[in-house]
This record gives C-alpha cells, sequence and structure tokens, in this order.
C-alpha cells in the first residue's frame, strides 16, 4: 500500500495528502517506519531458560533473568513468556472415575456395613490409625481396630471376625482408599459374594453415616483423652464403643441406643409390636450422593434423625 501512494506522487504527480486520500491509508501509516525489537536479546534469554527449566513459571524465570543482570519487569516478561507460548501445562491429577452407587433401601440390621479409617497419635508422636465398622441400619459400632499400620489384610480378618460373630452383611460400603480397592480385598469380597460399595472420589458424604460417627469418636473420645501407648488406645477405644452401643442415646434412633434398637427391631421380628412404636420412621435409603431418605412423615420437633448423633 505505501508503494502505491509513492506511485501515485510520481506518475500523477499527486500530493501525498491527496495519494493517502485516494488509496484510502493514513498519513500516519504511511509515514511509519519499523523500529527495531528492543527486546530482542531479552527474549531469546527468556526462551533459552524455559528451555532448560521446563517447569518454571514467568515469576521463576524473572527471577533467574535479574540474577543475570537484565532489569526489567515481570510485567513484561510475563508478556514476552506469553508471546512464545511458554506456559507450562498443569499436570492434573488422574483420578478413578466411578459411578454413582447404586440406591438401596434400608430394612434390617447387618444389610450395610460401612468402614473408613481415622487418624490420631501417641503422646510421643507416632501416628496410629483406627478402622471403623458401623452398621448403618442400626447405628452399632462393630468394631475400632487400632494400629500404627493397617493393611487390606487387617481389614479382611476384622471382617472375617465380626461375620462369625454377627453373620455376613449383603454391602460393604467405603471410600477408594488402596486398603478397599486392592486386589486382595475384591478376590476376598467375591469369595464371600459381598458387594463393596466405592463411593464417589472426592464425595465423603457419600459414605455420611461412618463421617458422621468419626465425628462423634473424634469429639467424645480422641479429643478428650491423651494417649502414651497404643494399648491404652485400644483400651480406651473398646471401652468407648460399648458405651457408644449399650449405654448412649442416639437421636436418629428417637433416643434409643444401638444395642436397644437392635433388640427392638429383633423383638418386632417375632411379632411384639409395641417394641417398635418407635420406629415407624425407618426404614433408611441411601441416595445417590449418599444421604438418608425418610420414607415416613417426619416428626418436626425433634432433630434430623439421619445424620446426627
Amino acid at each position: 500500500m505505501r508503494q502505491d501512494v509513492s506511485l501515485a506522487q510520481q506518475e500523477l504527480g499527486l500530493s501525498e495528502r491527496r495519494a493517502c486520500k485516494l488509496l484510502g491509508l493514513d498519513r500516519s501509516s504511511y509515514r511509519y517506519e519499523a523500529v527495531a525489537d528492543p527486546d530482542v536479546e531479552l527474549r531469546r534469554k527468556l526462551v533459552e531458560l524455559a528451555r532448560q527449566k521446563q517447569r518454571y513459571g514467568y515469576r521463576r524465570l524473572h527471577v533467574l533473568l535479574t540474577r543475570r543482570g537484565f532489569v526489567v519487569n515481570v510485567k513484561r516478561v510475563y508478556r514476552l513468556y506469553h508471546e512464545e507460548g511458554l506456559m507450562v501445562r498443569r499436570r492434573r491429577r488422574k483420578r478413578l472415575a466411578r459411578s454413582h452407587p447404586a440406591e438401596l433401601r434400608l430394612l434390617r440390621a447387618n444389610q450395610e456395613w460401612a468402614i473408613d479409617f481415622i487418624v490420631d497419635g501417641l503422646a510421643s508422636g507416632r501416628m496410629i490409625r483406627i478402622l471403623s465398622v458401623v452398621d448403618v441400619y442400626t447405628r452399632e459400632c462393630l468394631a475400632l481396630e487400632a494400629d500404627t499400620s493397617l493393611g487390606s489384610g487387617r481389614v479382611i480378618r476384622v471382617l472375617e471376625r465380626l461375620m462369625l460373630e454377627r453373620s455376613a452383611p449383603e454391602n460393604v460400603r467405603s471410600d477408594n482408599g488402596p486398603e478397599f480397592t486392592s486386589r486382595r480385598m475384591i478376590g476376598w469380597a467375591e469369595e464371600q459374594k459381598l458387594m463393596l460399595v466405592h463411593i464417589q472420589p472426592g464425595k465423603p458424604m457419600q459414605n455420611g453415616h461412618v463421617e458422621s460417627f468419626h465425628g462423634r469418636l473424634r469429639d467424645e473420645c480422641l479429643n478428650a483423652h491423651w494417649f502414651r501407648t497404643l494399648q491404652d488406645v485400644r483400651q480406651t477405644l473398646e471401652n468407648w464403643r460399648q458405651e457408644y452401643n449399650y449405654e448412649r442415646p442416639h437421636s436418629a434412633l428417637d433416643y434409643m441406643t444401638p444395642e436397644e434398637f437392635r433388640q427392638a427391631q429383633d423383638r418386632g421380628k417375632d411379632g411384639d409390636k409395641a417394641a417398635l412404636e418407635n420406629t415407624n420412621r425407618f426404614p433408611l435409603s441411601h441416595r445417590p450422593d449418599g444421604g438418608g431418605e425418610l420414607h415416613s412423615k417426619p416428626n418436626q420437633n425433634r432433630e434430623s434423625p439421619v445424620m446426627n448423633g
């Protein structure tokens, strides 16, 4: 276009103003002269450092450039960094994709157990893990197994012991921890004809009953004691488990203890309807998001019967 303006001036004798107007070119654009890029050396060094330090962002590269004598604002480094396409690609964590757990209507004890771990520490600073097993229907705490390390083999032994005491459950609900998703655990469940219900990653409330139980365990037991030894932990947990099952009123069970509620259910199976006068709010069901759904009209004058402890 600039060449056309020059040609019009030479061949037709037009002034610069008239030639630019005729060709639709702004006079400032016609007179503009390119200026050499002042950031050529900075750009070259930035690209060189980015190739050497491939996981460095523009701020760290700016520090390296400053150490090498470049006096430059971090915003200019960012502009050049963006123009050269040097942005660091974030490594996204690979997550296990799982579908929603199947909806299950709870009708009786031993229909579904919920298991999970909670962590605490000894006075010496050593960490311990506690495996909790909860009957979702009766809210009984079936086991509190404590040790410094609990693998899938230990989880299986605890479940086998409980199955001998109470009979096998239909389902076992857990998160996606390696102890619950290992080949050993899955193979054992297939042998026992148990269904392992793994919740979706990042959604602990799909296993909300055991999460709620852990809140009570933390508040009433773990935070109230100072443990010196592992044996001290095991003894304290067993004492609290007995108190939880046999003495502590549970708001979701109309303030009966879990043991009283289980016995009432057993008597109800034998025809004692009077024992079940306060259980018309049951059964519960699991929604895909892990919550509980009431199948009867709720009592508005009491606490929520689903998740409160």
